[in-house]
This record gives C-alpha cells, sequence and structure tokens, in this order.
C-alpha cells in the first residue's frame, strides 16, 4: 500500500469527500453505525464543517483523513466533552475505512495517529468509543492499542429489519 499518503486532518476541502465516503460506509455497513445512511445522505457537505479541528461551534476536537488516488479512504473523528466534570473525556467517533483498503494497516494507522493527538491535548485523561459486539476485526483492533470493554448497551442499534445489535463500550486511560 505504498500509493497511501499519510493521515492528515480534514480540511475544509475534503468536506465533499468525506461526505462521500461517510455515505458510502453507512450504506454498505448499517450495522456498525448508529447514524443512518438515508437521513445522512440528506446533509449537505457543509455540514460536517464542525469536524474541522478547531472548528468554533460542537464538541469535534479534530477528524483525520487518508487520501488515497483522489478520494478519502478513512477517516475517523474525536470528540470531547464539553461538561467541565466531564471535560477529561474524549471520544472516538465514526471510525472508517473503505473496504477495499481494509486489512492494509489504515485503521490502526488511524486509531494511533488519534490517539497520538489527544496524547498532546491538554486535560485529556480518558478515551472511550462504542463499537458493535459482533464487529471481531474492530474490537480487536481497539483491545490492541489499549482498550477495554466496561460495558454492553444490549440492543443498541435497531436496524430496518427490526434486528437489534449490542454495542460494546470501551475506554482507555490517557498519558
Amino acid at each position: 500500500m505504498t500509493d497511501v499518503r499519510p493521515v492528515r486532518l480534514l480540511a475544509e476541502a475534503d468536506l465533499p469527500a468525506y461526505k462521500a465516503l461517510r455515505d458510502q460506509m453507512l450504506a454498505a455497513h448499517p450495522e456498525a453505525f448508529t447514524s443512518d445512511a438515508l437521513t445522512e445522505l440528506r446533509r449537505d457537505a457543509q455540514s460536517y464543517r464542525s469536524r474541522l479541528a478547531g472548528a468554533s461551534h460542537g464538541s469535534c476536537l479534530f477528524t483525520l483523513v487518508v487520501p488515497r488516488a483522489g478520494q478519502l479512504v478513512g477517516a475517523i473523528s474525536c470528540e470531547r466533552e464539553q461538561r467541565s466534570k466531564v471535560r477529561h473525556t474524549a471520544h472516538i467517533a465514526g471510525m472508517m475505512v473503505l473496504p477495499a483498503v481494509q486489512g492494509h494497516g489504515i485503521g490502526r494507522l488511524l486509531l494511533e495517529s488519534a490517539l497520538a493527538l489527544l496524547e498532546r491535548q491538554e486535560g485529556i485523561e480518558i478515551v472511550t468509543l462504542s463499537v458493535t459486539r459482533t464487529n471481531a476485526r474492530a474490537v480487536s483492533l481497539y483491545e490492541s492499542v489499549g482498550f477495554t470493554r466496561y460495558g454492553r448497551l444490549e440492543g443498541a442499534i435497531k436496524l430496518a429489519d427490526g434486528s437489534l445489535l449490542d454495542k460494546d463500550l470501551m475506554s482507555r486511560r490517557i498519558g
């Protein structure tokens, strides 16, 4: 995978490509995301401006992306709690890697890069995420970088066919 450029912060010019990646992933993997494809498809690319680092509103600290051949093949967002008592907590949200490049280390690269950035954020002590319990590859990746399961939300996702999926809640200390 020599043509993958390094991970970088999402830029305003990336918003259409970010939306395309997100729309594709939500449609292909409804079991993996709490957002639904039809609702998100209606959103304009500019509605994701809050995912830019330094955005003036919202709780997003940053979104990292991996570009390749004019498209984004992976992304991960990190959000921070805004309330003072829990402001030491950040959340990994919306990790996505296109199926065509899965298994090439892009997910690990995104996750390790996000954790490295979080370690440099003043006051962040805990990072959390949620993952569909049956997504063994993702669970294994998260565990390999130090996340542990602290709970399970049974029936967290309800798919269009009525089936329910559990989400594992995971956390990791920073620093």
